[in-house]
């Protein structure tokens, strides 16, 4: 019976990496990035529009970090799914203060709702 209750326990804490990403549901999660970001213009930070696919640091009239210019990513979902779990873990030297976003569906239901923004 234990054992049992354990396999029970392992599926239902196994991330969602083998679910679909919901991007209705990353709309909501994206209402923490709107203190600072917007989809179509810049404020605090860069327009979050066409992000997917994007090179860091290449959003004319943003003031970016040296340090992101210079980090050589291009937002894929990997690289925004480890982004979005701390920015400056990521890449120290951000400008970007956001502690992250630990819950990785939230994460991919964020992502996903970004890939939306073309």
């Amino acid at each position: 019976m234990r054992k049992w209750v354990l396999a029970i326990a392992m599926i239902a804490a196994a991330p969602a990496a083998g679910m679909a990403a919901d991007a209705e549901a990353g709309k909501t999660v994206f209402n923490k990035c709107k203190a600072c970001h917007q989809v179509d213009k810049n404020g605090v930070g860069p327009h979050l529009g066409s992000v997917v696919g994007r090179k860091a640091g290449s959003v004319e009239g943003y003031n970016y970090s040296d340090a992101l210019k210079n980090s050589g990513i291009t937002w894929d979902n990997a690289a925004l799914d480890k982004w979005l779990q701390g920015p400056s873990k990521d890449v120290p030297g951000t400008k970007m203060i956001f502690a992250g976003i630990k819950d990785e569906t939230d994460r991919a239901n964020l992502i996903a709702y970004l890939d939306t923004l073309k």
